[in-house]
C-alpha cells in the first residue's frame, strides 16, 4: 500500500528529507526532552551527515530543531541567526559511532546544569530512530509520547509504573530496560505509549517512591 506521504513527500524545509528533516526531528527530540531550547549543545556528527552537513543543510536543520522551529517553517534557513537571539551555544565536531547507520548524530545538550545524551538516525523520508537516550539503549521513533524514568531497581518497579499507566487506559507501545550492573539500586527504563498523558498521570507516576526521576517527552507530531 502507498501513502500519500510516498507520493508526494513530508512537508518540510527541504533540501532533503533524510539530512534534513530527519536530522531537525531527532534533534526536536531533544528539545522536547527538555520542553525548551537548551543553553548548549555540540553535536556529534557521524557518516554522511559528518561529510555532508554544510551543503545537505543537515547543520541549520539540527540548530532549528533545538530552537523549536516547526519542520515546514521558513525560518529554518535563519536558525543560525535565531539561536544567536536567543542565546542558545552550539558547535559541531565528528565522530565515529561505529556499527550504526550513516545518517546518525550524537547530540549533548545542557540547560540549567541538567545534561542530556541523545544518539538517533535518519532513516530516510523524514523517519528517525532514538537508539539512546542519556546511555539506555532504545529504539524510539519519536512518533510515540516517551516516558524517560530512573527508579529505584528492586522487585516490582516496572510493575507500579506500568499499572498507574495501564488503569488510565493508556497502552504501552514499547518498554525498553537497563541498569549499570545486578545488585545496582538505580535502574532505567524508557516507555513508548500510544497516547498523551494527563498531567495528572504524570504526577501519580512522580510521586511513586520507586522514581528518582522522570521526563515526559512529547510525540513529535504532538500539536499544543
Amino acid at each position: 500500500m502507498i501513502s500519500i506521504l510516498d507520493v508526494i513527500g513530508p512537508s518540510m524545509i527541504g533540501p532533503s528529507s533524510s539530512h534534513t528533516l530527519g536530522a531537525m526531528r531527532i534533534s526536536k527530540f531533544v528539545y522536547n526532552l527538555f520542553n525548551s531550547t537548551p543553553d548548549n549543545a555540540t553535536f556529534y556528527l557521524h557518516g554522511s551527515f559528518k561529510d555532508t552537513y554544510i551543503g545537505h543543510g543537515t547543520g541549520l536543520a539540527l540548530i532549528a530543531g533545538l530552537c523549536g522551529i516547526a519542520t515546514d517553517d521558513p525560518a529554518v534557513s535563519m536558525a543560525d541567526e535565531i539561536s544567536k537571539r536567543s542565546g542558545f551555544n552550539y558547535e559541531f565536531k565528528s565522530i565515529d559511532l561505529g556499527d550504526v547507520h550513516p545518517n546518525t548524530v550524537k547530540i549533548v545538550a545542557t540547560k540549567n546544569n541538567i545534561t542530556h545524551e541523545v544518539i538517533g538516525s535518519s532513516l530516510g523520508g523524514g523517519r528517525i530512530k532514538i537508539i539512546s537516550i542519556d546511555s539506555i539503549s532504545c529504539q524510539v521513533t519519536g512518533e510515540l509520547p516517551t516516558l524517560v524514568i530512573e527508579n529505584e531497581d528492586i522487585p516490582g518497579a516496572l510493575e507500579s509504573i506500568v499499572r498507574i499507566i495501564s488503569l488510565n487506559s493508556v497502552n504501552i507501545a514499547q518498554v525498553s530496560l537497563s541498569r549499570i550492573s545486578k545488585g545496582s539500586k538505580i535502574a532505567n527504563m524508557i516507555l513508548e505509549l500510544d497516547d498523551e498523558l494527563d498531567n495528572s498521570i504524570i504526577e501519580n507516576l512522580r510521586m511513586l517512591k520507586i522514581v528518582k526521576s522522570m521526563i515526559y517527552v512529547k510525540s513529535l507530531n504532538y500539536a499544543s
